[in-house]
């Protein structure tokens, strides 16, 4: 069993009954919970999300769908490194399709697919709001614009 399959740990309960402690309801901290247990865990998986509807007083539906209602919250898991690639009108204008196939040359994989290697994760994402330096993508937590082929390899490769 992974640790993202296994059941929520003393440290993260803790820190999910502080961050519940803190809010104006339990569900308040719904968001926080969600975020911090992905950030630990790389997704939520379906016991965690469990667990964590418990804690906050909800029902596993309930939470469920506050997780996919928020398209950065992951319910499957996704690679070390995930890669979110704007799917706006600019960045389509722009070259976004040109930059997709640049990623799936060099990664071998398309939209919404993790490398063999489990390094990466390509997810298209509705806007990054940075429409004036289009074609845009994210890596991890870092915003780059004005991708094109000449870029990629210099953004690729540190990762």
């Amino acid at each position: 069993m992974s640790i993202a399959d296994a059941p929520l740990d003393a440290g993260e309960r803790a820190a999910v009954a502080d961050m519940v402690a803190q809010a104006a309801t339990p569900r308040a901290a719904c968001i926080d919970a969600l975020k911090y247990v992905q950030a630990r865990r790389r997704y939520v998986s379906d016991p965690a999300l469990a667990e964590l509807a418990g804690l906050l007083g909800m029902s596993t539906a309930e939470l469920d769908e506050v997780a996919t209602f928020y398209n950065l919250i992951f319910r499957r898991p996704v690679g070390e490194t995930v890669i979110l690639l704007c799917d706006s009108v600019s960045c389509w204008m722009l070259g976004r399709a040109h930059v997709a196939a640049g990623i799936a040359a060099r990664l071998g994989i398309g939209p919404g697919e993790t490398s063999a290697d489990g390094r990466f994760t390509l997810l298209p994402i509705v806007c990054l709001g940075a429409c004036d330096r289009a074609p845009v993508m994210m890596i991890g937590d870092v915003l780059h614009g004005n991708v094109d082929d000449a870029r990629l390899d210099s953004l690729l490769e540190p990762v």
